[in-house]
Protein backbone atom coordinates (compact mmCIF):
# COMPACT_ATOMS: atom_id res chain seq x y z
CA UNK A 1 0.00 0.00 0.00
CA UNK A 2 1.40 3.40 -0.95
CA UNK A 3 1.89 6.03 1.71
CA UNK A 4 3.33 9.49 1.93
CA UNK A 5 4.45 9.95 5.53
CA UNK A 6 7.47 8.30 7.14
CA UNK A 7 7.31 6.93 10.65
CA UNK A 8 7.42 9.17 13.75
CA UNK A 9 10.73 9.67 15.52
CA UNK A 10 11.90 7.03 17.94
CA UNK A 11 12.24 7.62 21.66
CA UNK A 12 15.89 8.37 21.21
CA UNK A 13 15.10 11.12 18.70
CA UNK A 14 12.71 12.80 21.18
CA UNK A 15 15.42 13.20 23.82
CA UNK A 16 15.88 16.90 23.15
CA UNK A 17 14.27 20.11 24.48
CA UNK A 18 11.47 22.01 22.79
CA UNK A 19 11.31 23.53 19.31
CA UNK A 20 12.72 27.08 18.88
CA UNK A 21 10.08 29.80 19.08
CA UNK A 22 11.49 31.53 15.99
CA UNK A 23 10.08 28.88 13.63
CA UNK A 24 6.48 29.73 14.51
CA UNK A 25 4.67 31.37 11.60
CA UNK A 26 1.71 32.70 13.65
CA UNK A 27 1.28 34.44 16.98
CA UNK A 28 2.91 32.69 19.92
CA UNK A 29 0.68 31.56 22.80
CA UNK A 30 2.02 30.90 26.30
CA UNK A 31 0.13 27.61 26.57
CA UNK A 32 2.34 26.16 23.86
CA UNK A 33 5.56 26.88 25.80
CA UNK A 34 7.45 24.50 28.07
CA UNK A 35 7.60 25.86 31.63
CA UNK A 36 11.20 24.71 31.88
CA UNK A 37 13.05 25.54 28.61
CA UNK A 38 10.54 28.22 27.47
CA UNK A 39 10.45 26.73 23.97
CA UNK A 40 7.61 25.17 21.99
CA UNK A 41 6.50 21.91 23.63
CA UNK A 42 7.99 18.69 22.27
CA UNK A 43 6.24 15.51 23.48
CA UNK A 44 4.39 17.50 26.19
CA UNK A 45 3.89 16.06 29.67
CA UNK A 46 1.34 17.58 32.08
CA UNK A 47 2.19 17.54 35.78
CA UNK A 48 -0.46 17.09 38.46
CA UNK A 49 -0.28 20.84 39.12
CA UNK A 50 -1.47 21.46 35.55
CA UNK A 51 1.70 22.88 34.05
CA UNK A 52 3.17 21.40 30.88
CA UNK A 53 6.77 20.41 30.19
CA UNK A 54 8.69 18.81 27.34
CA UNK A 55 9.27 15.12 27.98
CA UNK A 56 13.02 15.72 27.93
CA UNK A 57 12.82 18.74 30.27
CA UNK A 58 10.57 16.96 32.78
CA UNK A 59 12.81 13.88 32.95
CA UNK A 60 15.90 16.03 33.36
CA UNK A 61 14.23 18.03 36.17
CA UNK A 62 13.17 15.02 38.28
CA UNK A 63 16.13 12.70 37.62
CA UNK A 64 17.83 13.91 40.84
CA UNK A 65 14.68 13.49 42.92
CA UNK A 66 11.43 15.43 43.58
CA UNK A 67 11.59 19.13 42.74
CA UNK A 68 9.33 22.11 43.38
CA UNK A 69 7.47 23.43 40.33
CA UNK A 70 9.04 26.79 39.49
CA UNK A 71 5.96 27.81 37.50
CA UNK A 72 3.72 27.34 40.58
CA UNK A 73 6.16 29.38 42.66
CA UNK A 74 6.26 32.12 40.03
CA UNK A 75 2.46 32.25 39.80
CA UNK A 76 2.17 32.14 43.60
CA UNK A 77 -0.01 29.04 43.59
CA UNK A 78 2.47 26.64 45.14
CA UNK A 79 0.73 23.89 47.09
CA UNK A 80 2.11 20.65 48.43
CA UNK A 81 2.06 17.88 47.33
CA UNK A 82 0.39 18.99 44.09
CA UNK A 83 3.24 21.32 43.08
CA UNK A 84 5.96 18.74 43.72
CA UNK A 85 7.40 17.27 40.50
CA UNK A 86 8.51 13.66 40.69
CA UNK A 87 8.62 10.50 38.65
CA UNK A 88 5.15 9.10 37.93
CA UNK A 89 3.27 12.31 38.75
CA UNK A 90 2.99 13.48 35.10
CA UNK A 91 1.31 11.98 32.04
CA UNK A 92 1.69 12.52 28.26
CA UNK A 93 -0.63 15.34 27.16
CA UNK A 94 -1.68 14.05 23.71
CA UNK A 95 -4.23 16.79 23.20
CA UNK A 96 -1.61 19.48 23.68
CA UNK A 97 0.77 17.47 21.51
CA UNK A 98 -1.67 17.38 18.58
CA UNK A 99 -2.37 21.08 19.02
CA UNK A 100 1.32 21.94 18.95
CA UNK A 101 2.09 19.60 16.03
CA UNK A 102 -0.54 21.36 13.89
CA UNK A 103 0.98 24.82 14.40
CA UNK A 104 2.27 26.40 11.16
CA UNK A 105 6.01 26.91 11.06
CA UNK A 106 8.71 28.03 8.63
CA UNK A 107 12.39 27.18 8.44
CA UNK A 108 14.59 29.87 10.00
CA UNK A 109 17.67 28.95 7.96
CA UNK A 110 18.64 31.77 5.62
CA UNK A 111 17.72 30.93 2.02
CA UNK A 112 15.37 28.04 2.91
CA UNK A 113 11.72 28.42 1.77
CA UNK A 114 10.32 25.35 3.52
CA UNK A 115 6.88 25.72 5.17
CA UNK A 116 4.61 23.27 7.00
CA UNK A 117 3.51 22.32 10.49
CA UNK A 118 5.58 21.25 13.47
CA UNK A 119 4.91 17.56 12.87
CA UNK A 120 6.26 17.77 9.32
CA UNK A 121 9.12 19.93 10.54
CA UNK A 122 10.17 17.31 13.10
CA UNK A 123 9.73 14.36 10.75
CA UNK A 124 11.36 15.59 7.57
CA UNK A 125 13.12 18.92 8.04
CA UNK A 126 14.58 19.37 11.51
CA UNK A 127 18.32 18.68 11.41
CA UNK A 128 18.12 17.92 7.66
CA UNK A 129 17.75 21.42 6.16
CA UNK A 130 20.36 21.92 3.46
CA UNK A 131 20.64 25.59 4.43
CA UNK A 132 21.19 24.88 8.14
CA UNK A 133 24.39 26.43 9.56
CA UNK A 134 26.52 23.91 11.45
CA UNK A 135 30.09 24.05 12.83
CA UNK A 136 32.73 22.00 11.08
CA UNK A 137 33.81 19.30 13.59
CA UNK A 138 37.47 19.84 12.69
CA UNK A 139 38.05 23.57 12.20
CA UNK A 140 34.83 24.84 13.90
CA UNK A 141 34.04 27.10 10.92
CA UNK A 142 30.32 27.78 10.39
CA UNK A 143 29.14 26.18 7.12
CA UNK A 144 25.91 25.16 5.45
CA UNK A 145 24.74 21.58 5.86
CA UNK A 146 24.73 20.97 2.10
CA UNK A 147 28.31 22.29 1.79
CA UNK A 148 29.76 20.01 4.47
CA UNK A 149 31.15 17.39 2.08
CA UNK A 150 32.79 19.94 -0.21
CA UNK A 151 34.21 21.80 2.81
CA UNK A 152 35.69 18.61 4.29
CA UNK A 153 37.28 17.63 0.97
CA UNK A 154 38.57 20.97 -0.35
CA UNK A 155 38.33 23.86 2.11
CA UNK A 156 38.83 22.71 5.71
CA UNK A 157 42.33 23.73 6.89
CA UNK A 158 42.33 20.78 9.28
CA UNK A 159 41.70 18.17 6.58
CA UNK A 160 44.23 15.39 6.18
CA UNK A 161 46.10 14.89 2.91
CA UNK A 162 48.61 12.31 1.73
CA UNK A 163 51.88 13.61 0.30
CA UNK A 164 52.03 12.70 -3.38
CA UNK A 165 55.78 12.15 -3.07
CA UNK A 166 56.35 10.18 0.16
CA UNK A 167 52.69 9.13 0.74
CA UNK A 168 52.86 10.24 4.39
CA UNK A 169 49.69 11.86 5.85
CA UNK A 170 49.74 15.47 7.09
CA UNK A 171 47.33 18.30 7.84
CA UNK A 172 46.65 20.71 5.01
CA UNK A 173 47.79 23.67 7.12
CA UNK A 174 51.22 21.99 7.46
CA UNK A 175 51.73 21.47 3.72
CA UNK A 176 54.54 24.04 3.53
CA UNK A 177 56.33 22.62 6.58
CA UNK A 178 56.03 19.09 5.18
CA UNK A 179 57.44 20.14 1.81
CA UNK A 180 60.50 21.48 3.64
CA UNK A 181 61.30 18.08 5.20
CA UNK A 182 59.81 15.61 2.71
CA UNK A 183 62.64 13.19 1.80
CA UNK A 184 61.06 12.45 -1.59
CA UNK A 185 60.42 16.08 -2.53
CA UNK A 186 61.77 16.70 -6.07
CA UNK A 187 64.60 19.23 -6.36
CA UNK A 188 66.48 20.78 -9.28
CA UNK A 189 70.26 20.81 -9.53
CA UNK A 190 71.54 24.34 -10.14
CA UNK A 191 74.53 22.99 -12.02
CA UNK A 192 73.26 20.45 -14.53
CA UNK A 193 69.58 21.51 -14.27
CA UNK A 194 68.51 17.92 -13.66
CA UNK A 195 64.96 17.82 -12.30
CA UNK A 196 63.03 15.58 -9.91
CA UNK A 197 65.98 14.68 -7.69
CA UNK A 198 64.62 13.42 -4.33
CA UNK A 199 65.81 15.58 -1.44
CA UNK A 200 67.36 12.53 0.27
CA UNK A 201 69.64 12.01 -2.78
CA UNK A 202 70.35 15.67 -3.56
CA UNK A 203 73.51 15.92 -1.40
CA UNK A 204 74.98 12.80 -3.06
CA UNK A 205 74.15 14.24 -6.48
CA UNK A 206 75.94 17.57 -5.97
CA UNK A 207 79.05 15.73 -4.69
CA UNK A 208 79.57 14.19 -8.12
CA UNK A 209 77.86 16.75 -10.38
CA UNK A 210 80.57 18.32 -12.58
CA UNK A 211 78.35 21.32 -13.38
CA UNK A 212 77.61 22.27 -9.77
CA UNK A 213 79.25 25.55 -8.76
CA UNK A 214 81.45 25.22 -5.69
CA UNK A 215 83.61 27.81 -3.86
CA UNK A 216 87.29 28.07 -4.81
CA UNK A 217 89.64 26.16 -2.49
CA UNK A 218 91.37 29.50 -1.71
CA UNK A 219 88.16 31.07 -0.42
CA UNK A 220 89.53 30.74 3.14
CA UNK A 221 92.23 33.29 2.25
CA UNK A 222 89.89 35.65 0.39
CA UNK A 223 89.00 34.28 -3.08
CA UNK A 224 85.25 34.79 -3.51
CA UNK A 225 84.81 33.01 -6.85
CA UNK A 226 82.35 30.10 -7.28
CA UNK A 227 83.38 27.79 -10.12
CA UNK A 228 81.93 24.66 -11.71
CA UNK A 229 83.70 21.56 -10.46
CA UNK A 230 84.99 20.58 -13.91
CA UNK A 231 86.62 24.03 -14.31
CA UNK A 232 88.14 24.39 -10.85
CA UNK A 233 91.66 23.48 -12.08
CA UNK A 234 91.46 26.00 -14.94
CA UNK A 235 90.48 28.67 -12.45
CA UNK A 236 93.39 27.81 -10.13
CA UNK A 237 95.91 27.98 -13.02
CA UNK A 238 94.50 31.25 -14.31
CA UNK A 239 94.42 32.92 -10.89
CA UNK A 240 97.63 31.50 -9.41
CA UNK A 241 99.20 34.98 -8.91
CA UNK A 242 96.11 36.32 -7.13
CA UNK A 243 95.92 33.20 -4.95
CA UNK A 244 99.61 33.54 -3.92
CA UNK A 245 99.13 37.20 -3.13
CA UNK A 246 96.08 36.41 -0.97
CA UNK A 247 97.99 33.59 0.73
CA UNK A 248 100.93 35.93 1.49
CA UNK A 249 98.66 38.50 3.13
CA UNK A 250 97.00 35.72 5.10
CA UNK A 251 100.35 34.34 6.37
CA UNK A 252 101.56 37.82 7.34
CA UNK A 253 98.40 38.34 9.28
CA UNK A 254 98.93 34.99 11.03
CA UNK A 255 102.49 36.00 11.92
CA UNK A 256 101.27 39.20 13.52
CA UNK A 257 98.67 37.19 15.40
CA UNK A 258 101.30 34.67 16.58
CA UNK A 259 103.49 37.46 17.90
CA UNK A 260 100.60 38.49 20.05
CA UNK A 261 100.30 34.90 21.27
CA UNK A 262 104.01 34.65 22.63
CA UNK A 263 104.10 33.49 26.29
CA UNK A 264 104.43 36.25 28.87
CA UNK A 265 107.28 34.29 30.50
CA UNK A 266 109.46 34.91 27.45
CA UNK A 267 109.06 38.68 27.78
CA UNK A 268 109.84 38.46 31.52
CA UNK A 269 112.96 36.41 30.81
CA UNK A 270 114.13 39.04 28.32
CA UNK A 271 113.72 41.79 30.95
CA UNK A 272 115.71 39.79 33.51
CA UNK A 273 118.44 39.20 30.91
CA UNK A 274 118.72 42.95 30.32
CA UNK A 275 119.00 43.58 34.07
CA UNK A 276 121.78 40.96 34.34
CA UNK A 277 123.67 42.61 31.48
CA UNK A 278 123.46 45.96 33.34
CA UNK A 279 124.67 44.33 36.61
CA UNK A 280 127.56 42.66 34.74
CA UNK A 281 128.70 45.94 33.24
CA UNK A 282 128.61 47.63 36.71
CA UNK A 283 130.71 44.80 38.23
CA UNK A 284 133.29 45.06 35.41
CA UNK A 285 133.51 48.84 36.02
CA UNK A 286 134.12 48.35 39.76
CA UNK A 287 136.82 45.69 39.14
CA UNK A 288 138.61 48.03 36.72
CA UNK A 289 138.45 50.89 39.24
CA UNK A 290 139.87 48.74 42.06
CA UNK A 291 142.72 47.45 39.84
CA UNK A 292 143.68 51.01 38.93
CA UNK A 293 143.70 52.06 42.60
CA UNK A 294 145.99 49.14 43.68
CA UNK A 295 148.75 49.89 41.05
CA UNK A 296 148.82 53.76 41.48
CA UNK A 297 151.90 56.13 42.56
CA UNK A 298 153.48 55.84 46.09
CA UNK A 299 152.46 58.07 48.93
CA UNK A 300 154.73 61.17 49.43
CA UNK A 301 155.14 60.93 53.21
CA UNK A 302 156.47 57.44 53.01
CA UNK A 303 159.26 58.32 50.53
CA UNK A 304 160.72 61.08 52.68
CA UNK A 305 160.99 58.90 55.77
CA UNK A 306 162.96 56.23 54.04
CA UNK A 307 165.52 58.63 52.58
CA UNK A 308 166.65 60.19 55.99
CA UNK A 309 168.88 57.68 57.77
CA UNK A 310 169.83 60.23 60.31
CA UNK A 311 166.35 60.78 61.57
CA UNK A 312 166.16 60.34 65.28
CA UNK A 313 163.48 58.41 67.06
CA UNK A 314 162.51 54.88 67.57
CA UNK A 315 162.59 52.66 64.53
CA UNK A 316 159.22 51.13 65.31
CA UNK A 317 157.49 54.40 64.50
CA UNK A 318 159.11 54.60 61.09
CA UNK A 319 157.43 51.46 59.67
CA UNK A 320 154.30 50.48 61.62
CA UNK A 321 153.02 47.79 59.16
CA UNK A 322 154.99 45.44 56.97
CA UNK A 323 153.60 44.83 53.49
CA UNK A 324 152.65 41.30 52.46
CA UNK A 325 155.37 39.29 50.76
CA UNK A 326 153.51 39.11 47.54
CA UNK A 327 153.40 42.89 47.14
CA UNK A 328 156.94 43.70 48.48
CA UNK A 329 158.59 44.05 45.05
CA UNK A 330 156.05 46.57 43.91
CA UNK A 331 156.36 48.88 46.90
CA UNK A 332 159.63 50.68 47.39
CA UNK A 333 158.78 52.27 50.73
CA UNK A 334 156.69 51.56 53.75
CA UNK A 335 153.24 53.31 53.91
CA UNK A 336 150.32 53.74 56.28
CA UNK A 337 147.72 52.50 53.52
CA UNK A 338 146.81 48.78 53.41
CA UNK A 339 146.50 47.64 49.74
CA UNK A 340 143.51 45.54 48.39
CA UNK A 341 144.20 41.89 49.08
CA UNK A 342 144.12 39.34 46.21
CA UNK A 343 141.15 37.48 47.82
CA UNK A 344 138.84 40.37 46.85
CA UNK A 345 139.64 39.89 43.17
CA UNK A 346 138.97 36.19 43.53
CA UNK A 347 135.60 36.95 45.10
CA UNK A 348 134.77 39.26 42.23
CA UNK A 349 135.79 36.56 39.77
CA UNK A 350 133.45 34.06 41.48
CA UNK A 351 130.56 36.57 41.44
CA UNK A 352 131.17 37.26 37.75
CA UNK A 353 131.23 33.51 37.01
CA UNK A 354 127.94 33.08 38.92
CA UNK A 355 126.31 35.87 36.92
CA UNK A 356 127.48 34.31 33.65
CA UNK A 357 126.02 30.96 34.77
CA UNK A 358 122.68 32.65 35.43
CA UNK A 359 122.82 34.28 32.00
CA UNK A 360 123.47 30.88 30.39
CA UNK A 361 120.53 29.38 32.34
CA UNK A 362 118.26 32.20 31.15
CA UNK A 363 119.43 31.64 27.57
CA UNK A 364 118.62 27.93 27.87
CA UNK A 365 115.16 28.78 29.25
CA UNK A 366 114.61 31.21 26.35
CA UNK A 367 115.52 28.41 23.93
CA UNK A 368 113.00 26.07 25.61
CA UNK A 369 110.33 28.76 25.42
CA UNK A 370 111.06 29.25 21.71
CA UNK A 371 110.66 25.48 21.14
CA UNK A 372 107.38 25.51 23.04
CA UNK A 373 106.23 28.56 21.06
CA UNK A 374 106.98 26.66 17.84
CA UNK A 375 104.92 23.74 19.10
CA UNK A 376 102.08 26.13 19.93
CA UNK A 377 102.32 27.61 16.45
CA UNK A 378 101.93 24.14 14.92
CA UNK A 379 98.93 23.42 17.14
CA UNK A 380 97.39 26.76 16.20
CA UNK A 381 97.95 26.01 12.49
CA UNK A 382 96.20 22.64 12.83
CA UNK A 383 93.35 24.26 14.71
CA UNK A 384 93.12 27.01 12.09
CA UNK A 385 92.86 24.41 9.34
CA UNK A 386 90.07 22.63 11.23
CA UNK A 387 88.27 25.93 11.80
CA UNK A 388 88.61 26.81 8.13
CA UNK A 389 87.31 23.40 7.09
CA UNK A 390 84.37 23.75 9.47
CA UNK A 391 83.72 27.31 8.27
CA UNK A 392 83.77 26.07 4.68
CA UNK A 393 81.25 23.35 5.48
CA UNK A 394 79.03 25.79 7.38
CA UNK A 395 79.15 28.34 4.59
CA UNK A 396 78.24 25.69 2.00
CA UNK A 397 75.40 24.47 4.22
CA UNK A 398 74.12 28.01 4.78
CA UNK A 399 74.29 28.76 1.09
CA UNK A 400 72.45 25.54 0.26
CA UNK A 401 69.89 26.33 2.97
CA UNK A 402 69.28 29.77 1.48
CA UNK A 403 68.91 28.25 -1.97
CA UNK A 404 66.53 25.64 -0.58
CA UNK A 405 64.48 28.31 1.20
CA UNK A 406 64.19 30.37 -1.98
CA UNK A 407 63.19 27.32 -3.99
CA UNK A 408 60.72 26.20 -1.34
CA UNK A 409 59.11 29.64 -1.29
CA UNK A 410 58.86 29.74 -5.07
CA UNK A 411 57.53 26.20 -5.23
CA UNK A 412 55.06 26.90 -2.42
CA UNK A 413 53.69 29.83 -4.38
CA UNK A 414 53.39 27.62 -7.45
CA UNK A 415 51.70 24.90 -5.39
CA UNK A 416 49.18 27.37 -4.02
CA UNK A 417 48.45 28.64 -7.52
CA UNK A 418 48.12 25.09 -8.83
CA UNK A 419 45.87 24.13 -5.92
CA UNK A 420 43.55 27.02 -6.71
CA UNK A 421 43.56 26.05 -10.38
CA UNK A 422 43.03 22.37 -9.58
CA UNK A 423 40.21 23.25 -7.20
CA UNK A 424 38.42 25.21 -9.86
CA UNK A 425 38.99 22.45 -12.41
CA UNK A 426 37.81 19.82 -9.93
CA UNK A 427 34.58 21.72 -9.46
CA UNK A 428 34.15 22.00 -13.21
CA UNK A 429 34.99 18.32 -13.76
CA UNK A 430 32.65 17.19 -10.97
CA UNK A 431 29.86 19.30 -12.40
CA UNK A 432 30.48 17.97 -15.91
CA UNK A 433 30.67 14.37 -14.65
CA UNK A 434 27.40 14.81 -12.83
CA UNK A 435 25.77 16.22 -15.93
CA UNK A 436 27.26 13.44 -18.06
CA UNK A 437 25.98 10.73 -15.71
CA UNK A 438 22.60 12.39 -15.62
CA UNK A 439 22.44 12.66 -19.41
CA UNK A 440 23.67 9.09 -19.98
CA UNK A 441 21.09 7.64 -17.57
CA UNK A 442 18.20 9.94 -18.50
CA UNK A 443 15.15 8.55 -20.31
CA UNK A 444 12.32 10.57 -21.87
CA UNK A 445 9.51 8.00 -22.12
CA UNK A 446 8.46 7.65 -18.47
CA UNK A 447 10.22 4.28 -18.12
CA UNK A 448 13.42 4.12 -16.05
CA UNK A 449 15.61 1.17 -14.96
CA UNK A 450 17.97 1.90 -12.07
CA UNK A 451 21.00 -0.40 -11.70
CA UNK A 452 22.38 -0.49 -8.15
CA UNK A 453 25.77 -2.23 -7.91
CA UNK A 454 27.77 -3.09 -4.75
CA UNK A 455 24.48 -3.86 -3.05
CA UNK A 456 26.00 -5.55 0.02
CA UNK A 457 28.35 -2.65 0.83
CA UNK A 458 25.69 -0.01 0.29
CA UNK A 459 23.24 -1.90 2.48
CA UNK A 460 25.85 -2.10 5.26
CA UNK A 461 26.33 1.67 4.95
CA UNK A 462 22.55 2.10 5.28
CA UNK A 463 22.42 -0.16 8.36
CA UNK A 464 25.30 1.81 9.98
CA UNK A 465 23.57 5.09 9.17
CA UNK A 466 26.38 6.38 6.97
CA UNK A 467 24.19 6.52 3.84
CA UNK A 468 20.63 5.55 4.75
CA UNK A 469 19.11 6.79 1.46
CA UNK A 470 20.12 6.88 -2.22
CA UNK A 471 18.75 8.96 -5.10
CA UNK A 472 18.60 7.74 -8.68
CA UNK A 473 19.44 9.89 -11.72
CA UNK A 474 16.56 11.96 -13.04
CA UNK A 475 14.25 10.75 -15.81
CA UNK A 476 11.40 12.43 -17.72
CA UNK A 477 7.98 11.64 -19.16
CA UNK A 478 9.12 13.41 -22.35
CA UNK A 479 11.85 15.77 -23.42
CA UNK A 480 9.86 18.71 -22.06
CA UNK A 481 7.80 16.71 -19.54
CA UNK A 482 7.86 16.05 -15.82
CA UNK A 483 11.26 15.56 -14.16
CA UNK A 484 11.35 12.70 -11.62
CA UNK A 485 13.70 10.41 -9.68
CA UNK A 486 13.58 7.48 -7.25
CA UNK A 487 14.72 7.34 -3.62
CA UNK A 488 15.55 4.02 -1.99
CA UNK A 489 16.29 3.04 1.63
CA UNK A 490 18.21 -0.24 1.60
CA UNK A 491 17.52 -0.75 5.32
CA UNK A 492 13.99 0.62 5.20
CA UNK A 493 12.45 3.88 6.37
CA UNK A 494 9.52 4.76 8.58
CA UNK A 495 7.41 1.71 9.36
CA UNK A 496 9.71 -0.44 7.25
CA UNK A 497 12.95 0.49 8.97
CA UNK A 498 15.06 -2.59 9.66
CA UNK A 499 12.53 -4.99 8.12
CA UNK A 500 11.76 -3.82 4.56
CA UNK A 501 13.38 -2.23 1.58
CA UNK A 502 11.62 1.16 1.14
CA UNK A 503 11.17 2.73 -2.32
CA UNK A 504 9.82 6.23 -2.98
CA UNK A 505 8.93 8.35 -5.99
CA UNK A 506 10.09 12.00 -6.10
CA UNK A 507 8.86 14.85 -8.31
CA UNK A 508 11.73 17.24 -9.12
CA UNK A 509 11.82 20.82 -10.36
CA UNK A 510 12.34 20.91 -14.13
CA UNK A 511 12.94 23.59 -16.74
CA UNK A 512 9.54 23.06 -18.37
CA UNK A 513 7.37 23.01 -15.23
CA UNK A 514 5.55 26.20 -16.30
CA UNK A 515 4.18 24.35 -19.38
CA UNK A 516 2.87 21.30 -17.49
CA UNK A 517 -0.38 20.52 -15.66
CA UNK A 518 -0.23 20.54 -11.87
CA UNK A 519 -0.64 18.71 -9.59
CA UNK A 520 1.09 15.62 -10.97
CA UNK A 521 -1.62 12.96 -11.47
CA UNK A 522 -0.03 10.09 -13.40
CA UNK A 523 -0.09 6.50 -12.18
CA UNK A 524 3.32 5.27 -10.95
CA UNK A 525 4.43 1.63 -10.97
CA UNK A 526 7.53 0.56 -9.01
CA UNK A 527 9.23 -2.80 -9.59
CA UNK A 528 12.12 -4.84 -8.17
CA UNK A 529 13.13 -6.97 -11.16
CA UNK A 530 13.65 -10.71 -10.90
CA UNK A 531 16.79 -11.29 -12.93
CA UNK A 532 15.45 -14.71 -13.90
CA UNK A 533 12.30 -13.00 -15.28
CA UNK A 534 9.96 -15.15 -13.18
CA UNK A 535 8.45 -13.11 -10.35
CA UNK A 536 8.97 -9.34 -10.17
CA UNK A 537 8.00 -7.46 -7.01
CA UNK A 538 5.53 -4.78 -8.11
CA UNK A 539 3.71 -1.95 -6.33
CA UNK A 540 1.74 0.86 -7.93
CA UNK A 541 -0.10 3.96 -6.73
CA UNK A 542 -1.94 6.95 -8.09
CA UNK A 543 -0.85 10.30 -6.57
CA UNK A 544 -2.90 12.13 -3.96
CA UNK A 545 -3.39 15.47 -5.72
CA UNK A 546 -3.94 17.24 -2.39
CA UNK A 547 -0.48 16.27 -1.15
CA UNK A 548 2.40 18.71 -1.40
CA UNK A 549 4.50 15.85 -2.80
CA UNK A 550 2.74 16.20 -6.21
CA UNK A 551 2.37 19.97 -6.46
CA UNK A 552 4.62 22.06 -8.64
CA UNK A 553 8.05 21.99 -6.91
CA UNK A 554 9.28 25.21 -5.29
CA UNK A 555 12.62 23.69 -4.28
CA UNK A 556 14.95 21.24 -6.00
CA UNK A 557 12.58 18.32 -5.23
CA UNK A 558 9.34 17.60 -3.39
CA UNK A 559 8.90 15.31 -0.39
CA UNK A 560 9.27 11.68 -1.43
CA UNK A 561 6.15 9.52 -1.60
CA UNK A 562 5.95 5.79 -2.18
CA UNK A 563 6.21 2.42 -0.48
CA UNK A 564 7.98 2.08 2.90
CA UNK A 565 7.07 -1.65 2.93
CA UNK A 566 8.05 -2.31 -0.67
CA UNK A 567 10.01 -5.54 -0.20
CA UNK A 568 10.79 -7.61 2.95
CA UNK A 569 14.52 -7.75 3.63
CA UNK A 570 14.14 -11.42 4.55
CA UNK A 571 13.32 -12.17 0.95
CA UNK A 572 16.60 -10.54 -0.13
CA UNK A 573 18.63 -12.25 2.62
CA UNK A 574 17.47 -15.70 1.54
CA UNK A 575 18.53 -17.34 -1.69
CA UNK A 576 16.91 -15.31 -4.47
CA UNK A 577 17.23 -14.19 -8.06
CA UNK A 578 16.78 -10.47 -7.34
CA UNK A 579 20.46 -10.05 -6.50
CA UNK A 580 23.01 -11.21 -9.06
CA UNK A 581 26.68 -10.23 -9.01
CA UNK A 582 25.86 -8.04 -6.00
CA UNK A 583 23.56 -5.93 -8.22
CA UNK A 584 19.80 -5.23 -8.21
CA UNK A 585 17.58 -3.51 -10.79
CA UNK A 586 14.73 -1.12 -9.91
CA UNK A 587 12.22 -0.21 -12.62
CA UNK A 588 9.78 2.70 -12.58
CA UNK A 589 6.94 3.16 -15.09
CA UNK A 590 4.96 6.40 -15.26
CA UNK A 591 1.62 6.10 -17.07
CA UNK A 592 1.61 8.68 -19.88
CA UNK A 593 -2.13 8.56 -20.42
CA UNK A 594 -3.55 12.05 -20.80
CA UNK A 595 -0.18 13.75 -21.46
Amino acid sequence: MATQEPSPPSSMESNKPGFPKQILANKLEDKHLCNCCQKLLRRPFQAQCGHRFCSYCFNRTVRDGPQKCNACIKEDIFEEPTSILKQGCAFPDNAARREVENLSVVCISEGCTWKGNIKEYELSHEGKCEYMIIPCPSCKEQIRFNEQERHNERECPERTLNCKYCKEPFHFKNIKAHDEICPKYPMICEGCAKKKIPREKYVDHIKFCSKFRTPCRFHVVGCDMSVEKERIHDHERACAYEHLNLLLHYIMGMKVSMEGLQPQGLELAGNQLLELHHSLRELEARVSQLSTTSTGPPVQGATNSSSSPGLSGPPALALPLAPPPALAPTLTVSTSFTPLPSSVGAALELQLHSEKTKVAELGRRCTDLEVKAGMFENVVCVLNREVERFATTMEASNRQHRLDQDKIEALSNKVRQLERTVGLKDLTVAEMEGRLREISATTFDGVFIWRISDFTKKRQDAIAGRAPAMFSPAFYTSKYGYKMCLRIYLNGDGTGRGSHLSLFFVVMRGLSDALLKWPFNQKVTLMLLDQSNREHIIDAFRPDITSSSFQRPVSEMNIASGCPLFCPLSKLDAKNSYIRDDTIFIKAIVDLTGL
